[in-house]
This record gives C-alpha cells, sequence and structure tokens, in this order.
C-alpha cells in the first residue's frame, strides 16, 4: 500500500511539473501576445494618423487646384471678351470698308 501510494505520488508529482512548464509556456506565450497586441496598436494609430495627414494634404491640393482653376476661367472669361470686342471691331471696320468701296464706285460712276 506504501508502494502504491508512493507511485500515485510520483505520478501527482510528474503532472504538477508538466502543468507548471505547461503554465510556464503559457505565460511566455501570453507575454509575447501583449507585446505584439501593443506593436499592433501602435502601427495602428500610426497608420490612422498617417491617412489624416494623406486626407489633410488631398484636401489641401483639391483646394489648390480649385483656386487655379477659378484664376483661369477669370482670365478665360477676360480673354473671351475681349476676342468678341476685337471681332465686333473687326467685323465694323469691314462694313466700313464696304461702305467705301459703294462710295467709290458711285463717286466714279458719278463723274
Amino acid at each position: 500500500m506504501v508502494q502504491h501510494v508512493e507511485q500515485n505520488l510520483q505520478l501527482m508529482t510528474k503532472r504538477a511539473v508538466k502543468a507548471e512548464n505547461s503554465a510556464a509556456k503559457l505565460k511566455q506565450e501570453n507575454a509575447l501576445l501583449q507585446v505584439q497586441l501593443k506593436n499592433y496598436k501602435t502601427e495602428n494609430e500610426a497608420l490612422r494618423l498617417g491617412q489624416s495627414a494623406s486626407l489633410a494634404a488631398v484636401k489641401r491640393n483639391a483646394d489648390l487646384a480649385l483656386q487655379n482653376l477659378l484664376t483661369v476661367i477669370t482670365n478665360s472669361q477676360s480673354s473671351i471678351k475681349q476676342l468678341v470686342s476685337g471681332a465686333e471691331s473687326l467685323q465694323l471696320i469691314a462694313d466700313l470698308l464696304k461702305s467705301i468701296d459703294r462710295i467709290s464706285e458711285v463717286s466714279e460712276d458719278g463723274q
């Protein structure tokens, strides 16, 4: 009976050692996972900040492009008005030149 108790004690000791080893391994794995989690959180935060910075840069670029576009529109409208005015002036000159031809034809016939 003493021998049986000793065998049970040895078996329980082996189980306890095995459980302690398993617990130690799990503690190490848990510590490693905690470090990885912290690193992932840091990386995630950095990505969020980078995304915010990228969005801000895109917004600044869009605002600048809009300002440039509005400037081009204003300048082109002014140029178009000048072209129309110039075309009207040329049309007036062409009409005057036609009138001069008619006047000179009448004058030549009238002599």
